[in-house]
């Protein structure tokens, strides 16, 4: 059974802090399934300012995150509904609280960017109602602008 496949992005934001780049809340009546996300950024070009950045990705938290902004999420196939549920991007006070378990942790090079994209014996599964959040652990030594994509399916409702 396939379900709805739906993007959510941000682009060129400045980061400076650690924060949630994306958290994903599942609808009540559905699922969602995380097939990829990715990150690039375009203005740390030089070999003096090369550093990684740690990813992780978690699930189980009670309280949203805050400090960012909501992104309306994109249905892939043209007519989709809108998604159920509810995507918030670059939250700086990150979701916390809950019984929380870290799925996968990526390390990120500025300068070449991020593309995770899970083979679905992978893929993370977001129960009805769950918080999933695609998490930057620690401030980048200096401000970069960011971009990012996460690409997931909804199956339910």
């Amino acid at each position: 059974m396939h379900g709805r496949v739906y993007s959510a992005a941000f682009s060129k934001v400045a980061v400076t802090a650690a924060q949630d780049l994306f958290e994903i809340v599942a609808p009540a009546d559905s699922a969602v399934i995380i097939k990829r996300f990715g990150f690039s950024q375009s203005s740390d070009v030089g070999d003096a300012q090369d550093e990684v950045l740690n990813i992780l990705v978690k699930k189980g938290q009670t309280v949203s995150g805050s400090g960012g902004s909501s992104v309306t999420p994109v249905p892939r196939s043209l007519g989709d509904a809108a998604f159920g549920g509810t995507v918030e991007a670059n939250n700086t006070t990150k979701a916390n609280t809950g019984t929380i378990v870290t799925h996968d942790s990526v390390g990120m090079n500025v300068r070449a960017g991020e593309k995770q994209v899970y083979i679905p014996e992978e893929e993370i599964i977001i129960s009805p109602s769950e918080r999933c959040t695609i998490e930057l652990v620690d401030a980048p030594a200096d401000s970069l602008t960011l971009s990012g994509v996460v690409v997931f399916e909804e199956v339910g409702g």
